[in-house]
């Protein structure tokens, strides 16, 4: 069955910058047909947000992340 009209799914994804345009565009591509195969979700409803957050603005383990990699 598909899914009722009001819902419009959005994925949002906080990440560290670095990946490349094809990596979100075949990213979107996978979340988007997941959202269709499992949820029933209408592809032109199912929306993918990428967001870039530096690793000084993660904590990991109350850490913040730039602290555990050893290139920042």
């Amino acid at each position: 069955k598909p899914c009722p009209d009001s819902i419009m799914p959005i994925v949002r994804i906080l990440m560290y910058p670095g990946i490349t345009q094809l990596q979100k565009d075949l990213l979107a591509e996978a979340i988007t047909e997941a959202f269709e195969r499992i949820a029933k979700a209408p592809r032109d409803q199912t929306v993918v947000v990428f967001e870039e957050v530096s690793k000084e603005h993660y904590y990991i383990a109350a850490r913040r992340a730039s602290y555990h990699d050893p290139n920042v």
